[in-house]
C-alpha cells in the first residue's frame, strides 16, 4: 500500500471522523471503499453515456425485439 497525503477541510473531517467513529473503521478504510465506489460509479456512467451514443447513432427498429417477447417471463402465469 502507499501512504497518501490530502487536503480536506475541517467540516469533511468531523463529518469523516463522526462516521468512521459510528462504522467502527478508520479514516482509511473509510477512504478506500469511499475511492472505490466513486470509480464504479464513473465508469457505469462511462458506460451509460457510451450505450446512449450507440443508441443515437443506431436507434431500435421497430419489431427488432419482438423476436424474444416470447422468451420473456413476467411472472403472470
Amino acid at each position: 500500500m502507499k501512504t497518501v497525503q490530502m487536503t480536506l477541510n475541517d467540516e469533511l473531517v468531523e463529518e469523516v471522523d463522526a462516521v468512521v467513529k459510528k462504522l467502527k473503521t478508520t479514516r482509511s478504510e473509510f477512504t478506500r471503499k469511499a475511492l472505490k465506489q466513486a470509480i464504479i460509479r464513473i465508469k457505469e456512467q462511462e458506460l451509460e453515456k457510451k450505450h446512449k451514443q450507440g443508441y443515437r447513432k443506431r436507434p431500435v427498429k421497430k419489431n427488432e425485439f419482438k423476436i424474444w417477447e416470447k422468451e420473456q417471463k413476467w411472472g403472470d402465469g
